[in-house]
């Protein structure tokens, strides 16, 4: 199983360059409900696979943004305690995907 998931994770990222490539739109998400309720998927093995799609968004532009001193503070803390968050950046990164994803 492990192993399928492995590919798994090489198969997005080589789909995922090719839709690049060509200029086509990323996949967005969608809740697991959706694909559950696919005829298409009946009867399947089903696994979540952590990915990271932040690689083929472009590359990282500098930019300035100004923000109320208390929400920045909470913001450092949190990144501070929760290894998973790289930077400030980041999360503000991964905050606007999570939001952007749900629109």
């Amino acid at each position: 199983m492990s192993e399928a998931l492995e590919n798994v994770r090489e198969s997005l990222s080589l789909h995922f360059e090719g839709l690049i490539a060509d200029g086509a739109p990323l996949p967005q998400p969608q809740e697991v409900d959706v694909h559950a309720t696919n005829p298409d998927y009946a009867g399947g093995v089903w696994a979540l696979v952590d990915f990271d799609v932040t690689p083929f968004l472009g590359k990282a532009v500098r930019f300035n943004a100004t923000l109320p001193e208390y929400l920045l503070a909470r913001i450092d803390v949190y990144v501070q305690t929760h290894p998973q968050q790289k930077s400030r950046s980041g999360f503000l990164a991964d905050a606007a995907l999570r939001v952007l994803q749900q629109s």
